[in-house]
């Protein structure tokens, strides 16, 4: 049975990993120290295969036994997160991805790292390539994010290279679905809180910026075949399907059958006007490709806003 520790275990992200690593035959340890994650997200897991760890991996870790894999997704993500708590994100992605770098070369294990599209920044490439290098404002507000998960690469591929460790990025691009807190701050949770409440949805800008959005079930799938492949290198994983800021609002508003109004505020310093994943890599070498459509996302996604609301009906 492989034994596998995720940090940031208890967030969006990894507390769907948890739940398709146990699927998979995996002893599970979930470590979080719960600043943006939360024991809701795991309180459904009852396995016996399931350990949880409270605890900050900007401090050191240390964990009895073997591990085959260390997955490091602990970090805030949403922008309202990472400029509440600038100085901790820059620590997890730091010191917490020094943290269990070292404890991956101490059990011979396999490491992934959580890294993002950020790392492109406002990008004058489009669509972003893994080897397009980035135009990231390192003093700005978002700075801390960007940079954090820049260092967490190169820190990474230092491992990789001069102690001979098998590593993985993983460059994760605009994912939604259950389990999205109700506050995330990103467009699908506020759009949907917005409209299934009946207030205006709020977009930025002209609404004219775009993101490409992945279904968690496809991003994790294709989280895992990075996983367990021969690919030491990053590797894009996102749904490469590009739309506007205003056509999601407008999908969010037709889903939940809302009468609510779209206005418009500043668009935040530095926030990218382009975010489209190039996904041939993945394509090619994890034979990754999303399978859920938006609407069907969507759907899902609005049934969880809809029971963490107390919205029995439209």
């Amino acid at each position: 049975m492989p034994r596998t520790l995720i940090t940031g275990g208890a967030g969006f992200l990894g507390s769907h990993l948890c739940d398709y690593l146990l699927n998979k035959g995996h002893e599970v340890i979930c470590m979080d120290n719960l600043i943006t994650g939360s024991l809701a997200n795991i309180e459904h897991i009852k396995s016996k295969q399931f350990i949880f760890i409270k605890h900050n991996v900007t401090n050191f870790i240390d964990i009895d036994g073997p591990l085959d894999f260390i997955l490091h997704f602990a970090s805030p993500a949403s922008p309202i997160d990472y400029l509440e708590f600038p100085i901790p994100t820059l620590k997890v992605g730091s010191l917490g991805t020094h943290n269990a770098l070292g404890l991956a070369k101490k059990k011979k294990s396999v490491f992934l790292i959580a890294s993002t599209s950020e790392v492109y920044g406002d990008p004058l490439v489009h669509p972003q390539t893994e080897d397009y290098w980035g135009n990231v404002n390192p003093v700005g507000p978002r700075g801390v994010y960007d940079e954090a998960k820049r260092f967490s690469e190169a820190i990474t591929m230092a491992y990789h290279r001069y102690h001979k460790m098998n590593t993985k990025i993983v460059r994760i691009f605009n994912t939604y679905g259950p389990r999205m807190r109700i506050n995330d701050g990103r467009a699908i949770p506020n759009f949907l809180k917005q409209a299934l409440t009946g207030k205006e949805l709020t977009a930025y800008g002209d609404g004219s910026q775009t993101r490409s959005f992945c279904y968690v079930s496809d991003l994790i799938e294709g989280i895992y075949r990075l996983l367990i492949s021969n690919i030491n290198d990053p590797v894009n994983i996102g749904n490469p399907v590009e739309m506007t800021i205003q056509q999601m609002a407008e999908k969010i508003l037709q889903a939940t059958k809302s009468h609510s109004k779209i206005s418009y505020k500043p668009l935040p310093e530095d926030d990218p006007k382009v975010r489209q994943p190039n996904i041939d890599k993945a394509v090619k070498f994890l034979d990754w490709r999303p399978q859920v459509k938006l609407e069907e996302g969507l759907k899902a996604t609005m049934e969880y806003f809809k029971c963490q609301l107390g919205i029995k009906s439209l």
